[in-house]
C-alpha cells in the first residue's frame, strides 16, 4: 500500500501568505493610533483643553482642503456635489489604510524603515494638528498618545510575529487575536471619544430648546411665487435639501451660551455682541437666494430660504468705520474668511446675522448659531457661517480665504437661468409640454426669461410673483411637442434689461456664465 505525504506549502505560497499578516498587522497599529486619538481628543474637549480640532484625521483632512487651488475644488465639487467631504474622507481612509499596510509589510523586512515611516506619517499628522486656528501645544497630546500606543502595537507585532524565516507566514492565529482586538478597540476608542466630549449632544439640546423670537418685519411670500410644476426646485427650499459648500470637514460645535462677534479692525469702537443681545434685537426676516461660485451652468448649487436675523449695517453703525475702509473680513469659528465690499454690508440691502432658517434655528451645517447671509454676492467672499468677527479693513491690506487660491476677490452674482423640467435626455410626449425652471441675478432682480427650441425664435416664458429682486424667479414655458429630438435653451433678462450672455465660461475665477441648454426626445 502507497502512502501519500500531504503536500507542503511552498516558499512562494508562504511568502504570499505572510505578506497579507504583516499587512494586516500595519492596519491595526494605524486604527489604534487615530482610534486612541479620538478618544484622547474628546476627554480633553469634554475639559475645554483643547483649543484646536485635536483630532489628526480631521486636521489632515482640513489641511488639504486649505491648499486645494481653484480649479482642484471646482473639479471635486462638479463630481461630487455636496458629498465632497465625504468623497475626501473616504479618499483619506483608502490612503490611510493602504499606507498602514505597506508599513506593516515593511516590518517583516525591513523594521527600521517601517518604524521611520510610522513616524514620518505621524509627524505630519501632528503638524497639521498644531496650524490649525486656534491650536496650543495641548492639541498634540491625541495624537502623541495615539501614535505611541501604535509604535507600541507594531512592536509587539513584530516581537511576537518574527518568523524564524523572513517573509515567512507569521502565525495566523496570533495575527487575528491582535489585529482583531486592535481594531475593535480602536473603534470602540473613537466613539467613545465622541461621545465622552459632549459638544454634540449639548448643542443639539441648545438648538432644540431655542425658538426663533417673532421679527419685527415679516415677508409674505405670494402663492403665486410658484408656477405650480412637478419637478421644479421649491421657491422656498427646505433646509435639509439646502445645498452645504464649505471648507469644514465636521461642522463646529458651538454653544450659543458662549458665542459672541466682535467688530475689529478700522473702527472707531470696537463691538462685543453676545448672544442675549442678538436675540435681544428687533429682527427682521428676508427672502434670500445663496449661491455658491463653483455652481456651473444649470448647476444645483444654488438655494432660496427664508433667512431671520439683526441687519448687519446696524451692528456697523455702532463700531463706527473709519474713512479709508472698504471691507470686511469675515471669519469662522473654524477660521474660515471671507471678504465682503463694505458697502454690501451698510446700504439698503437684507445683509443679516441670521440665526433662523425658514422659521427655525439655523441647521449646525448651515452655521447655528449665527452666519452671513449677504444678497447679490457668491457665498466665498459673503456667506461665512458659524461667525464669530468681522475686521473692517481693506483690500489692499486683507484678503479672504479663496482669494489667494485664484478666485476673484469680489464675487457678484451673475445672471443666470436654469431649466428644472424636462430632465436633460428626457423623453416626453408629444403636444403640450411644460419647461420650467429658476432664473436670478440677486439684488437686481429678473425682468423677463425667454426659451428657444432647436434654433428657432425666443419666446417669453410666464414667470412667477416678483417676491424681492433678491430671490430668484419660477418660469415656465407652455410649448407645444412636435415628435423628433429637440434642444432647450433659456436665458434671462435682469430689470435693468441686461440680458443673460451666451459666452460659455467656466466658474473659476468669479462665476459661470452661458445658456443652460438640454436635449430632449419626443414620441
Amino acid at each position: 500500500m502507497t502512502t501519500h505525504a500531504d503536500p507542503q506549502p511552498s516558499a512562494q505560497t508562504r511568502r504570499d501568505r505572510g505578506w497579507l499578516g504583516w499587512a494586516l498587522v500595519g492596519v491595526a497599529s494605524g486604527a489604534l493610533t487615530l482610534g486612541v486619538a479620538e478618544l484622547v481628543a474628546g476627554v480633553m474637549i469634554r475639559f475645554g483643553w483643547i483649543g484646536g480640532t485635536g483630532s489628526p484625521v480631521l486636521a489632515v483632512g482640513e489641511t488639504f482642503i486649505d491648499h486645494t487651488p481653484a480649479w482642484l475644488k471646482t473639479f471635486a465639487v462638479n463630481v461630487f456635489g455636496t458629498g465632497d467631504k465625504a468623497a475626501l474622507l473616504t479618499g483619506m481612509a483608502v490612503v490611510l489604510t493602504a499606507l498602514a499596510a505597506a508599513i506593516g509589510i515593511l516590518l517583516a523586512r525591513r523594521a527600521t524603515v517601517a518604524y521611520l515611516a510610522f513616524v514620518l506619517l505621524l509627524a505630519i499628522a501632528l503638524a497639521a494638528v498644531l496650524t490649525r486656528p486656534g491650536a496650543s501645544a495641548t492639541d498634540a497630546v491625541p495624537t502623541v498618545l495615539g501614535g505611541g500606543l501604535g509604535l507600541a502595537l507594531l512592536n509587539a507585532g513584530r516581537s511576537r510575529l518574527q518568523p524564524a524565516a523572513q517573509w515567512a507566514a507569521p502565525d495566523r492565529r496570533a495575527v487575528l487575536q491582535l489585529s482583531a482586538l486592535s481594531l475593535v478597540g480602536a473603534g470602540i476608542a473613537a466613539l467613545a471619544g465622541q461621545a465622552v466630549s459632549g459638544t454634540t449632544r449639548a448643542v443639539a439640546a441648545a438648538r432644540s430648546a431655542f425658538r426663533v423670537p417673532t421679527p419685527a418685519s415679516k415677508v409674505r411670500i405670494p402663492s403665486d411665487a410658484s408656477v405650480r410644476v412637478a419637478g421644479v426646485v421649491p421657491f422656498v427650499v427646505p433646509a435639509d435639501q439646502f445645498y452645504r459648500i464649505d471648507t469644514a470637514l465636521s461642522p463646529p460645535e458651538i454653544d450659543p451660551a458662549t458665542w459672541s462677534l466682535k467688530v475689529t479692525g478700522m473702527v472707531e469702537r470696537e463691538v462685543t455682541l453676545s448672544w442675549a443681545e442678538l436675540i435681544a434685537k428687533p429682527l427682521q426676516e428676508a427672502v434670500v437666494t445663496l449661491m455658491c461660485v463653483s455652481n456651473e451652468v444649470g448647476g444645483d448649487l444654488t438655494g432660496n430660504a427664508v433667512w431671520t436675523g439683526w441687519p448687519v449695517r446696524e451692528l456697523l453703525e455702532l463700531a463706527g468705520p473709519k474713512a479709508g475702509a472698504d471691507m470686511v473680513l469675515s471669519t469662522s469659528a473654524d477660521g474660515w474668511t471671507a471678504g465682503t465690499p463694505l458697502t454690501a454690508l451698510t446700504d439698503s440691502r437684507n445683509a443679516l446675522l441670521a440665526l433662523g432658517m425658514n422659521g427655525e434655528p439655523l441647521p449646525v451645517e448651515h452655521g447655528f448659531p449665527v452666519r452671513l447671509v449677504v444678497p447679490g454676492l457668491y457665498g466665498y467672499v459673503s456667506a461665512t457661517k458659524w461667525v464669530t468677527e468681522l475686521k473692517v479693513t481693506t483690500y489692499a491690506d486683507d484678503q479672504g480665504y479663496w482669494t489667494p487660491r485664484g478666485w476673484s476677490a469680489k464675487g457678484p452674482v451673475k445672471t443666470g437661468s436654469r431649466i428644472d423640467v424636462p430632465a436633460d435626455g428626457a423623453t416626453v410626449s408629444a403636444g403640450k409640454v411644460a419647461v420650467a425652471g429658476i432664473a436670478w441675478r440677486q439684488h437686481v432682480g429678473i425682468n423677463g426669461v425667454q426659451v428657444r427650441i432647436d434654433e428657432g425664435p425666443w419666446e417669453d416664458a410666464r414667470l412667477g410673483a416678483d417676491v424681492t429682486v433678491d430671490a430668484w424667479r419660477q418660469w415656465v414655458y407652455e410649448w407645444q411637442a412636435p415628435a423628433g429630438s429637440h434642444s432647450i435653451a433659456v436665458r434671462a433678462i435682469d430689470h435693468t434689461g441686461a440680458v443673460q450672455t451666451s459666452a460659455l465660461v467656466a466658474p473659476a475665477p468669479d462665476g459661470a456664465t452661458g445658456w443652460h441648454t438640454i436635449n430632449v426626445t419626443v414620441t
